[in-house]
């Protein structure tokens, strides 16, 4: 897959690359019926730059972002056309006993600090500000765990690009000029079986992954699980691998349910479909991550991120 480059005066993006923090909250909400729930939600689009300001001033420590993206069927009511080149509902797989389910969802907000308090405050905020123009349908409040771990106890995000190469992974260019700066998100909250997981020895673990529990160090090519997780996630395209940013982050309380709120960003969500469909359906199909014996999606969707320039210029009244 090639890409065009960024066009010289690109839109200025959402902080979709940024470095990792300590704690996220995830909100996913549905627009109400009805016409009177449009105007609400174009108007926080249009004020959700100054709400985040206005939120994070407060804080000693800056750092607080927000990532707005929308749903397929959300963008029709909202903007009607144009529309994202790429933009659609999230595909549902059945494959074997595993699903990757599609969950309801028109907004996504990806709110990220370095301490909770600021993430609960602006979530909050959000929510005050929509009213009943909105329905929550699922809440993560995601946590750093240790040296940036999973619950599994291995480190998440790894192999994420840095510099130019993050920007060329998930900024859309001059192949859809009128959401050029803009993105793509995927979500899905995996549910752990930790207490099957944690029977398993270090050495299958890492047969798994496909990467040393406690160095982090990646298995060798030769040696690695045709059915290791990194290797299915893996997309190489016109001899190129093709990336992705990751900002998962595990969640859970002690005495329910625990897991990974996995979030991909990409310049075309086609990518990050693949590596769903070669995680569940296999690849060649039978051959699936074995990841999915212990962990359980049980969300699913696929948003559009505008540029912030977009956001920016979005009124409560389209006309």
């Amino acid at each position: 897959m090639t890409f065009s480059p960024l066009p010289q005066s690109v839109n200025l993006p959402q902080a979709v690359n940024t470095p990792l923090t300590r704690a996220a909250l995830f909100l996913v909400a549905t627009i109400r019926e009805g016409d009177s729930s449009r105007a609400p939600v174009r108007s926080l689009c249009g004020d959700l730059s100054s709400l985040v300001r206005a939120v994070g001033f407060r804080a000693v420590e800056p750092g607080l972002s927000c990532i707005l993206g929308i749903g397929s069927d959300a963008w029709a009511r909202l903007f009607g056309t144009p529309r994202p080149a790429h933009l659609h509902p999230f595909r549902e797989i059945q494959a074997s006993g595993r699903h990757a389910v599609a969950t309801p969802g028109d907004l996504l907000f990806h709110i990220r600090a370095q301490h909770f308090d600021l993430c609960y405050e602006l979530a909050t905020q959000i929510t005050s500000r929509l009213g009943k123009a909105i329905s929550v349908v699922d809440e993560v409040h995601g946590f750093r765990y240790f040296d940036a771990r999973d619950l599994l106890g291995f480190v998440d995000g790894t192999e994420n690009p840095t510099g130019q190469a993050a920007t060329d992974a998930v900024l859309i260019g001059n192949e859809d000029p009128p959401f050029a700066g803009g993105s793509y998100v995927v979500v899905q909250k995996y549910l752990h079986d930790l207490t099957a997981w944690n029977a398993l020895s270090t050495e299958k673990q890492e047969q798994i992954i496909g990467r040393a529990k406690l160095s982090d160090i990646e298995t060798a090519d030769e040696k690695k699980a045709i059915y290791a997780h990194n290797v299915l996630t893996k997309i190489v395209e016109d001899g190129q691998e093709v990336k992705i940013i990751r900002d998962n982050m595990p969640f859970g309380s002690a005495g329910g349910e625990s897991g990974t709120y996995f979030i991909g960003y990409s310049r075309n969500p086609g990518t990050i479909e693949q590596m769903i469909e070669n995680m569940f359906v296999g690849k060649p199909p039978g051959n699936y991550d074995r990841l999915l014996d212990f962990s359980r999606a049980v969300t699913g969707g696929l948003f559009f991120v505008p540029s912030a320039t977009f956001l920016d210029g979005v009124t409560a009244d389209p006309s």
